[in-house]
């Protein structure tokens, strides 16, 4: 190739590449596909005024994509070589493949205010299933604050600078092959305990195996099944990973320290637990996740009891 045709190749995977995407249905893009951002500071996803960036792996490359919604439409713009695959994911991470059939959001008065007055809801789906599945991990046991630190100073660290001019620098997740590469002290020195971090190692050691096995899955209780497998990952982990790479509808977070709680108080006026939260949600088989993010929609929340759960610092041990 000569020097000049080096050049075009290269201007042309600097160039943004465009669509525009007319979802089918009411679209709120900010409560849609801006749960996937893990904190203010998250590297991986950005949302700035009415724009939201993502940096990505395709397997085309890396890419950077930016989705803003007006009148409508959905206007994405991509950079990187991973450009095209990133586009393709448009409609599913708007939720395309969202399926309300069957949900009766009547049953519940709460719930048929908020379903009246965020129609634009849909479940977001990134089809990025390890990158999921370690966030997830990360997330066990620990504050919020602290996970998200430990996310960032993690995909910071070892992920892919992401291209294209978005508003701060960010970086797409690390593969697998590069999370069970990640030394110990790296992970104390991250706040992530022993136990979490051998945990994703393990489970990088089998990433592809993994992505095919739960992509082949055809239902909750299968991926749970394929998911829970692994050593140190249990069901809340496995729903997690289910509502953000696979857009499930019917995906609860079992084991959670604050959705109980809320869950009981936004439908009866008082906590309850695990088992009592899954009787609630019993009317609504097939779409419990639905459920519970027009729960979190609706903006009710239990008063707070008492201080905030303090985080714990390990990492001077």
């Amino acid at each position: 190739m000569t020097m000049t045709a080096d050049a075009d190749a290269a201007e042309a995977a600097r160039a943004p590449h465009e669509i525009v995407y007319r979802p089918e249905h009411p679209l709120d893009l900010l409560r849609t596909v801006g749960m996937l951002r893990r904190g203010r500071n998250d590297p991986t996803t950005v949302i700035d005024g009415g724009v939201i960036w993502r940096a990505l792996r395709t397997p085309s490359g890396i890419a950077t994509i930016a989705l803003r919604a007006s009148s409508g439409e959905v206007r994405a713009t991509a950079w990187g070589p991973g450009a095209g695959d990133a586009l393709d994911r448009v409609p599913r991470l708007c939720g395309a493949d969202d399926d309300a059939e069957g949900f009766d959001p009547t049953r519940h008065p709460l719930i048929a205010d908020a379903a009246h007055r965020h129609p634009g809801l849909r479940l977001t789906r990134t089809d990025e299933v390890f990158d999921a599945l370690a966030c997830a991990i990360i997330e066990q046991k620990v504050t919020g604050m602290q996970a998200f630190g430990a996310w960032r100073y993690l995909v910071t660290r070892y992920g892919e600078r992401a291209p294209g001019p978005a508003p701060r620098p960010m970086h797409a997740a690390p593969p697998h092959s590069v999370w069970r590469t990640i030394p110990s002290w790296i992970w104390q020195r991250a706040g992530v305990e022993p136990p979490q971090s051998k945990t994703l190692v393990r489970a990088a050691q089998r990433g592809d195996s993994i992505e095919r096995a739960t992509r082949a899955a055809e239902t909750g209780v299968d991926r749970d099944r394929v998911l829970t497998s692994l050593p140190g990952i249990g069901l809340w982990t496995s729903a997690e990973t289910r509502i953000r790479a696979l857009g499930d509808a019917d995906a609860v977070s079992v084991g959670d320290y604050h959705l109980a709680h809320q869950v009981g108080y936004a439908l009866t006026g008082t906590r309850t637990d695990d088992d009592g939260m899954l009787a609630l949600l019993a009317p609504w088989a097939g779409h419990r996740q639905r459920v519970l993010r027009l729960i979190h929609a609706s903006g009710v929340q239990e008063p707070r009891r008492g201080p905030r759960l303090a985080p714990e610092d390990h990492r001077a041990r």
